[in-house]
């Protein structure tokens, strides 16, 4: 009997997240189609964006994801897709997600995202639908707060056994100590498993160069990456560690 499961569903994208142990609840740029919708109710123009993630160095466990960001005359629509897996096992989700600023200081989204499974053979696929929504407050011009729930719904995969989509809850909370240091604390719970703890640091060098560490528990890990910020290009690289499987080096480019 075959296992279904929607193993990455909510995996955090971007290489200045991924530079800071995906401590990403509070941030805002087009890979708020991932991490937190209600960031991207703070973009000013439009974004696209790619990402590439080769998952402790095994290109059988690859990340590739897209993300569009359109600003509108009252909030912000996005578009994500992203596939994870191989030949023989793949996953993708599609999301379409809308961002409003409810006040000067509080932003919130959701996302609705259609989810696929599929195994090699005889085993066909499975799909299904999955809500997200996500709240982020700008308290001060140093602080600010993202709380953010994948699968509030608790949807199914499969009624055979009871398979439910996992529901992940993520509260984080960034401050900026300069203009030129940013760090961001986060917890994420997932439902079926202990809570994990992110943190990151980011140093703006000058205007064009940004570098970012952080470390993470529930696996323990760290991360390193920098940004190239060219205009309106902006080039992110970063890897974790993790003491068992090695390396996970990720790249996005915006």
């Amino acid at each position: 009997m075959a296992c279904w499961s929607f193993a990455q569903s909510n995996i955090h994208f971007g290489g200045r997240s991924a530079g800071m142990a995906h401590a990403s609840v509070t941030l805002s740029d087009v890979w708020s189609t991932h991490h937190n919708q209600a960031g991207l109710a703070w973009l000013e123009t439009p974004s696209v964006g790619v990402y590439y993630q080769n998952k402790f160095s095994i290109s059988e466990l690859s990340n590739l994801g897209l993300a569009y960001a359109q600003p509108l005359k009252k909030g912000t629509i996005g578009l994500q897709w992203s596939n994870f897996g191989y030949s023989l096992y793949q996953e993708n989700k599609v999301g379409l997600a809308y961002a409003l600023q409810l006040s000067e200081k509080l932003s919130g989204g959701i996302q609705l995202n259609y989810l696929s499974t599929r195994l090699g053979g005889i085993y066909g696929s499975k799909s299904s639908l999955a809500a997200e929504v996500g709240l982020q407050a700008r308290l001060t011009s140093k602080l600010s707060i993202g709380a953010h729930i994948f699968n509030p719904t608790r949807s199914k995969l499969n009624d055979y056994n009871n398979e439910a989509i996992t529901t992940i809850m993520r509260l984080g909370v960034d401050y900026k100590f300069s203009e030129k240091v940013l760090v961001v604390i986060e917890t994420e719970k997932d439902v079926d498993h202990v809570a994990m703890l992110k943190t990151g640091i980011e140093y703006k060098a000058n205007d064009k160069f940004y570098f970012r560490g952080g470390v993470a528990t529930g696996p323990t890990l760290g991360s390193f990456g920098f940004g190239l910020n060219l205009e309106q290009y902006k080039l992110d690289i970063a890897t974790s560690y993790h003491q068992t499987l090695g390396f996970s080096p990720e790249l996005s480019f915006v």
